[in-house]
């Protein structure tokens, strides 16, 4: 659908030379001499890297309709994904290497997917998951300098670095950007 850069809004996808872009940031300048133009901030999607672009006031661009969906993620098939739409109950695969930090979901979690021409294009983890410590070195009494930490396997079978005071069958609660432990749960 082709719209005006007057009617540019931010997370709007725009498909730019065959590339999609979300809008991150836009403002219309109107100088006192010459014709007025929008500066923009895009952000492409695929390799997500940020960009700033100028267009001239009116100029056509072409917007891509997306859709984001919660889905419960079930298992994983070799290199592929299945998750389930919560709604309607139909399944669909994903390229298992196109999500980061699919070794910290169990199955059945829930996950935001954001379909781009009704296309999975990219799934999101929930910000932070819950796990228990399947095997880590124990604590030892009297360890508490600060900012040590230990590697610690969760029941996922991905490896953490943790405080010294975490043992076995303690549940930690894990921040899926950063892959480090934030709080007991």
């Amino acid at each position: 659908m082709a719209i005006t850069t007057n009617e540019l809004k931010n997370g709007y996808v725009l498909d730019l030379d065959g590339e999609l872009w979300t809008v991150v940031s836009f403002q219309h300048v109107k100088p006192g001499k010459g014709g007025a133009f929008v500066r923009t901030k895009l952000k492409n999607l695929s390799k997500g890297n940020s960009v700033e672009k100028t267009f001239r006031a009116g100029e056509k661009v072409e917007r891509v309709q997306t859709l984001s969906t919660e889905m419960q993620y079930l298992y994983q098939d070799g290199d592929q994904v299945v998750l389930m739409n919560n709604e309607t109950y139909e399944q669909v695969n994903v390229d298992a290497g196109s999500i980061d930090g699919l070794d910290l979901l169990e199955p059945n979690s829930q996950v935001q997917v954001l379909f781009v021409r009704e296309s999975p294009f990219r799934v999101e983890l929930p910000t932070f998951v819950e796990l228990t410590v399947t095997q880590t070195d124990p604590g030892v009494k009297g360890d508490t300098v600060s900012n040590v930490t230990k590697p610690a396997q969760v029941e996922t079978g991905a490896t953490v670095s943790v405080p010294l005071f975490i043992n076995e069958g303690d549940r930690i609660r894990i921040d899926t950007r950063t892959r480090e432990y934030t709080a007991r749960a």
